[in-house]
């Protein structure tokens, strides 16, 4: 999977249309049974009032009452009615219409009124939306703090490891040095196979690799992440763009210090591809 293609363009706005129509229907149902009730509502005022007139003062005043009561109960059937809408919508129905929002759309929806904060905050929504977005390995997985929770960090791990190969590409060591974890058990095995251990052995291979003439940029596939309390993990594919190395396996583990994820180790090794034979040949400049 590609960072890229997680949200393609084209897709999203055809699926949040969808999504609006839905809604906007919804909404519409409401209106129309409101204003029925609100109709029904005026005619047993107007019977009320033409009733207390013949009836005297007395009369009157018990037609009030009868009113009042009668307006209380119209007043909690319509709550009722509203507030349960959408719960009498199939629960499938309304997870398959919620799919087709990306994230930031359902969280949108979510502040909207409490009816749509119900419906956008259930964990099937985000159970669909996580395996949509990040992957289907995970299927059998119950995330401690629910799926919405398990989203965003999973979510932010992404993106760090996307900050990653964004440092790689300026070549901005400062950047790097702020990535990692200044620890003495942190480890880094380049695609060389040279391991290095400890935080200022991992920023000086990454200065030497830095002083390169040629940059480097990578374009990253299948990208797969496991979040674990206060540990995370991702694998992916990388290609050189513009060179014959590659393409490599990697493997990035993170740790949460201190309200933010650092990462801890980085391995890097080149794939090996089947020739056709049966064998297996290592690919590399």
């Amino acid at each position: 999977m590609e960072i890229s293609s997680v949200f393609p363009g084209d897709f999203s706005s055809l699926a949040s249309f969808i999504a609006a129509v839905i809604v906007t229907g919804l909404c519409c149902l409401y209106a129309i049974r409101f204003k029925s009730k609100s109709v029904k509502t005026d005619a047993c005022n107007c019977a009320s009032s033409r009733e207390g007139g013949a009836a005297g003062g007395s009369g009157s005043a018990v037609t009030e009452e009868k009113h009042l009561n009668g307006g209380e109960m119209l007043v909690a059937a319509e709550r009722q009615t509203g507030a349960s809408m959408m719960e009498q919508l199939v629960p499938e129905i309304t997870t398959h219409a919620l799919s087709y929002l990306d994230y930031p759309s359902l969280c949108r929806l979510s502040m909207t009124n409490s009816l749509m904060r119900r419906a956008a905050n259930d964990d099937n929504a985000w159970k669909a939306l996580y395996h949509k977005d990040f992957t289907l390995e995970q299927e059998n997985v119950t995330p401690a703090n629910g799926w919405k929770a398990y989203y965003a960090a999973t979510r932010a791990i992404v993106n760090v490891n996307t900050e990653f190969f964004n440092i790689i590409r300026e070549r901005s060591l400062l950047s790097m040095g702020r990535l990692w974890l200044n620890a003495d058990y942190v480890k880094c095995v380049h695609a060389s196979g040279e391991l290095f251990t400890g935080y200022n052995a991992v920023m000086q291979s990454w200065q030497l690799a830095f002083s390169w003439e040629q940059g480097v940029d990578f374009q990253v596939r299948d990208v797969r992440a496991r979040v674990a309390t206060d540990m995370a993990w991702v694998t992916m594919k990388s290609y050189c763009i513009g060179m014959e190395t590659g393409p490599f396996n990697m493997t990035n583990v993170f740790e949460f210090h201190n309200g933010r994820w650092y990462l801890v180790h980085h391995h890097s090794s080149v794939m090996l591809i089947d020739d056709g034979d049966g064998e297996n040949e290592i690919v590399q400049a």
